[in-house]
């Protein structure tokens, strides 16, 4: 069965923004935004196709951040820099308490990363499917975020690469920023 040159396409241009949704930093997002954009995907097939980027992300991180787990019992140095990002964890989540809810483990994907997303769900006691679908759940909200503000500002700017370029620049500088700004106002 032969598809016709349109679903090649399509399946084509699909296959490469799905790519650049797989880059595990901010720049994936905006790059394939763009790409998608121009290449005349919707909004929504690429809303699909980053969910599956994270599904496929939760299948290969869940079972190395176990591995890693099981083996810092044996290993010391892999035990001390589990230790660390078991702290950094904790960092992150201890303003909302010991045992942080769903929402706030959402909240926590959004604003860091899924995996740190799902390693605080895993820390919370939820096991593979409900601590993915949180850290996912949030990471969808982030997505949906920097696609909204790709967009807008490729239809202001018309380059796409500038475009990559400020929003990944952003998502990269703004919480750095933001942690300024609001130490110094705390300080004030």
């Amino acid at each position: 069965m032969a598809f016709s040159p349109e679903t090649t396409k399509f399946f084509s241009d699909a296959y490469e923004v799905f790519l650049l949704f797989m880059v595990p930093i901010g720049g994936g997002i905006p790059a394939g935004v763009v790409v998608g954009d121009s290449r005349g995907l919707s909004w929504p097939t690429m809303c699909v196709l980053y969910f599956f980027s994270d599904v496929i992300l939760a299948c290969l991180f869940d079972p190395a951040m176990r591995f890693f787990l099981k083996l810092g019992r044996k290993n010391p140095a892999v035990g001390n820099a589990k230790e660390i990002f078991k702290k950094s964890v904790q960092l992150s989540t201890a303003q909302y308490g010991p045992k942080p809810g769903p929402f706030v483990l959402v909240l926590i994907a959004f604003g860091v990363d899924p995996m740190t997303g799902r390693a605080a769900t895993h820390m919370a006691g939820h096991g593979f499917l409900s601590g993915w679908a949180i850290a996912i759940t949030g990471d969808m909200f982030f997505f949906l975020v920097v696609m909204a503000s790709t967009l807008w500002l490729n239809n202001i700017l018309g380059d796409g690469t500038w475009t990559a370029i400020i929003v990944t620049l952003f998502i990269l500088f703004f919480p750095l920023v933001f942690k300024k700004i609001k130490a110094l106002v705390w300080r004030a």
